[in-house]
């Protein structure tokens, strides 16, 4: 399936979710619900998924932690803060970039109106 399915998929659960639970849910309930959601349509979803570096001949297995993988091409990344800062886009770039993934959505639950960033091969798609 292609990356921008997976991601409007994606994002109608994520908006449902915001509506029905408002802002000051945490993180890891939102990514229990969004992963139940996602597998009852039929997605593979992977969970805190391992992200290694590689330099030279070392590997650093655990490195990063991505918050979920859907489908095998998209990668999630899920906040609940007042304000989505630079540095989350930064981390999701990094995991698009480790993994060689094309798409990530950085999901922020935390404000008012939920807050939801394409990051397309590591450059905001807006």
């Amino acid at each position: 399936m292609h990356e921008n399915r997976i991601a409007q998929a994606v994002v109608d659960i994520a908006y449902r979710l915001h509506c029905a639970l408002a802002p000051g849910v945490y993180e890891n309930v939102f990514e229990t619900i969004l992963e139940y959601e996602l597998k009852k349509m039929g997605f593979e979803c992977q969970r805190q998924l391992l992200c290694p570096i590689k330099w030279d001949d070392l590997e650093i297995r655990d490195a990063y932690k991505m918050d979920m993988l859907v489908g095998g091409k998209v990668i999630l990344e899920i906040k609940s803060v007042e304000k989505l800062e630079k540095v989350h886009f930064k981390q999701l770039t990094t995991y698009l970039k480790l993994s060689e993934k094309k798409l990530g959505l950085l999901m922020n639950f935390g404000e008012e109106k939920i807050n939801i960033k394409r990051i397309v091969n590591g450059l905001d798609d807006e």
